[in-house]
């Protein structure tokens, strides 16, 4: 079939080529033309030299049998099903990837040179992965690494105070595409060396993940090492099950028993399994995360009210494009807020002190709960950890719709003759490595500091990355060749379910996609603050709103709201 092409245009052509197959969990390995052709593969070729191959390969075939057989072994390491990686695994998958790096640097290059990295530390993952991976690099180049680690709750204060007293601590950094306009616009990053962008394959990225994300001013920052999208996670086992479904119909619900498209049928499935079984345990619907985690719980939120409050005719739903008056207490949001405060009471107990940790990991990981939204991170762990107990009993989806929009231009709420308006939550563009402007007058050190990088974003090691447990999700078009998924040892069904979620996230038309403008992470923890009060009932879901958007208002004018209306524009496209 040819090259693919990762635009929202391209890829509708694609589809409609292929009698109108739509981007749904349900179809089965329709993203299987994503095969490598002459020039991706040539692409990736220095990755041969990880197999202790050397210049002398001379040919197509060769070049091509040398990339395929690295990525067939790293992808063994190992393997899906035999155990959560280790560290000894993350060292063996870092040094069959250096070929790249020794392509380019001279053994012992760095020796001398220190540099200091900080990042997460969340679930045991990400920056204990990325000491794994740099630990043959450090051996290597010479280089030694000194690590900052913190929990997801406390990344947000910490990066916020670095930007906001100028006093960056680290070299390496990393960061989500939201900071950018609080890092990048403010000169705290280093510009991408051109020899980067050729190691890492930038091309191979995903479309919504190109320019403008990852660049600022037209200067490019960002080594992607993530694709983020919320997708639908749900129990296949309750919503195929035949005592649920006559449960169901004679309780004298409309329609036939099985897993929920609209928002509106969640609500009704979670409060229908409040006091029901499966398998003699408790049943429980959809699981919220109201608790506070430094910002990123917004997001949660947001997947609930995307549906409801991004319009197909309107990129804005966040902000009001000419003049940056927040939607978040529009009668959109104060549904889905009011969504969170009726669906509480059918939850487990003491669902209030959940956060996003905890629904994932703590509940539906382990057999609590039949829905939630997460990054890719719930398919990668119940497939390929020891943590997990609904490995065989999970599917995935793009987000619920609703059967109504909210259209902020006229006020009213649309029903859309297409039917179920989707707006897949893009929440958080992925994490990227980004390497600090203070190594700039030092020219060994910034080489050292863009190669670690590199390394650590090279494309035949995200791929292991992306497949186990690490954080993070699909973000490379390469990412989506089934076969290499089925042959590290993901059932065909599971993974085709799973990547579809995210690719019909990513290409969807009506994606929500949050703005990269300064201090936008402050707007978010303004409003898990008091959204505390909200679901604690302190005060109701539209008076709550009301408090956010004024004090959200009031962020705006302190940054400067004619420049954020300009970079909210930009981010948007409009």
């Amino acid at each position: 079939m040819g090259e693919v092409d990762f635009t929202k245009e391209g890829h509708a052509k694609k589809v409609k080529k292929r009698e109108g197959i739509a981007v749904k969990q349900h179809d089965h390995d329709q993203h299987s033309a994503f095969q490598p052709n002459r020039r991706t593969v040539l692409r990736g070729a220095a990755s041969a030299a990880a197999l202790g191959t050397s210049g002398a390969l001379g040919t197509f075939s060769e070049l091509a049998l040398a990339q395929a057989n690295l990525r067939a072994q790293i992808t063994q390491v190992p393997g899906v099903g035999k155990g959560a990686p280790t560290d000894a695994d993350w060292q063996k998958v870092g040094e069959l990837c250096l070929g790249p790096t020794k392509a380019s640097i001279k053994e012992g290059e760095f020796k001398g040179v220190e540099l200091s990295f900080m990042g997460l530390n969340n679930q045991n993952l990400h920056n204990l992965l990325f000491r794994g991976f740099l630990k043959p690099w450090e051996a290597y180049t010479g280089a030694k690494i000194s690590w900052i680690d913190l929990a997801q709750a406390d990344y947000n204060p910490r990066l916020q105070q670095a930007i906001a007293t100028s006093t960056v601590d680290f070299d390496i950094l990393e960061m989500g595409a939201p900071f950018e306009g609080d890092v990048c616009g403010k000169g705290l990053a280093s510009e991408m060396p051109d020899w980067v962008k050729k190691q890492i394959d930038i091309d191979d990225y995903v479309d919504y993940l190109k320019p403008p994300v990852g660049t600022w001013n037209g200067k490019t920052y960002r080594v992607t090492i993530d694709g983020d999208c919320h997708n639908f996670n749900y129990r296949t086992d309750v919503f195929s099950d035949a005592a649920l479904a006559k449960a169901w119909k004679d309780a004298g619900n409309t329609g036939e028993w099985g897993v929920p498209k609209t928002w509106q049928q969640v609500q009704a499935v979670t409060k229908f399994l409040k006091g029901k079984k499966i398998k003699n345990q408790n049943a429980f619907g959809y699981l919220d995360a109201p608790k506070p985690w430094g910002g990123f719980g917004f997001y949660f939120l947001g997947s609930r009210a995307s549906a409801y409050a991004k319009h197909p005719d309107d990129k804005a739903w966040l902000f009001d494009i000419d003049t940056m008056k927040p939607r978040i207490n529009n009668p959109a949001w104060v549904r889905a807020i009011q969504d969170v405060i009726d669906a509480l009471p059918f939850e487990p107990a003491d669902q209030l002190n959940a956060d996003p940790n905890t629904t994932g990991f703590q509940q539906f990981l382990a057999g609590v709960g039949s829905m939630i939204p997460w990054w890719g991170d719930i398919g990668q762990v119940a497939k390929a950890s020891d943590t997990s107990v609904i490995g065989d009993i999970v599917g995935f989806d793009i987000l619920p719709g609703s059967d109504d929009v909210y259209n902020s231009k006229t006020g009213q709420w649309d029903k859309l003759a297409s039917g179920p308006n989707h707006a897949p939550n893009c929440a958080y563009l992925g994490w990227g490595v980004y390497v600090m402007a203070r190594v700039n007058g030092d020219e060994k050190k910034h080489k050292a500091a863009w190669s670690a990088a590199a390394h650590l974003g090279g494309k035949d090691l995200s791929l292991w990355m992306v497949m186990y447990p690490s954080g993070f999700q699909a973000h490379r078009t390469s990412h989506f060749q089934f076969d290499e998924w089925v042959a590290a040892g993901y059932d065909r069904k599971y993974i085709t379910s799973y990547l579809n979620s995210q690719l019909g996230s990513y290409n969807h038309p009506n994606r929500a996609v949050e703005p990269r403008i300064p201090g936008i992470f402050q707007y978010y923890s303004i409003a898990e603050d008091e959204l505390t009060k909200i679901f604690a009932g302190k005060v109701d879901a539209q008076t709550g709103a009301n408090n956010i958007a004024a004090a959200w208002e009031k962020l705006t004018d302190q940054i400067g709201r004619e420049r954020q209306i300009g970079l909210y524009k930009a981010s948007l496209g409009v």
